[in-house]
């Protein structure tokens, strides 16, 4: 590979996908109006983000894996996302995804962008079907941040070549942390702490805000 002259990470529920998957499997469930009001809530900021994924992902108990089948095939990419990942990766910049959302899915999302990096949570899953349990690491807000610095640290680059984009209050601390932190279609409560922000549902309107994108 050529050399790696930056790195992009991305949320995925609300910035890269138009939709929240967690509010789609509760349609699923049977729940979606429970645990979509528990989301908003805690992509604005309301709710500690763990304990309310973990309430969220119970509602989940029962659910067969072949939802995500399902799942997969009615989320839809935000407006351009796939121009601006190719424009980025010619320029030489990597991008990765970190989410706070499920890897069934976004595992799939990564390899159909050929994304090398990403990052999600884990559902338990026994005899096929969903125990309504998580596993493993969770992806906290401060998980997300460390996620960048590690992947940053890895392709040894400095934080000024580093870009995160999210929506949601689990970002916050992310984009902070990247030289570039950018506020997409987001929440009130991220936009008031970082000063890019793009409100318009097109990644092409980011271009303009990486300086080191030749």
């Amino acid at each position: 590979m050529s050399q790696v002259k930056g790195l992009c990470v991305m949320d995925v529920d609300g910035t890269l996908i138009l939709e929240e998957v967690i509010d789609l499997l509760g349609r699923e469930a049977g729940c979606e109006e429970e645990i979509a009001q528990l989301t908003s809530q805690a992509m604005r900021g309301e709710l500690d983000f763990e304990s309310s994924l973990r309430k969220r992902v119970s509602f989940l108990e029962g659910l067969p894996i072949s939802v995500f089948d399902k799942v997969f095939n009615s989320i839809h990419l935000s407006p351009n996302v796939q121009e601006f990942i190719s424009i980025l990766q010619k320029n030489g910049i990597l991008v990765g995804l970190v989410s706070g959302g499920f890897t069934p899915i976004v595992e799939r999302l990564a390899k159909s962008l050929d994304i090398a990096y990403f990052s999600a949570n884990q559902l338990e899953v026994k005899s096929g079907f969903l125990t309504g349990k998580l596993v493993g690491q969770i992806i906290s807000p401060q998980i997300k941040k460390e996620t960048l610095e590690k992947w940053r640290e890895k392709l040894k680059l400095p934080k000024e070549r580093t870009i995160a984009i999210g929506d949601g209050a689990n970002d916050l601390l992310m984009l902070k942390s990247a030289g570039l932190g950018i506020a997409f279609c987001a929440k009130e409560v991220l936009k008031q702490e970082i000063p890019n922000h793009v409100d318009k549902r097109d990644f092409l309107e980011i271009l303009p805000l990486i300086e080191f994108l030749e």
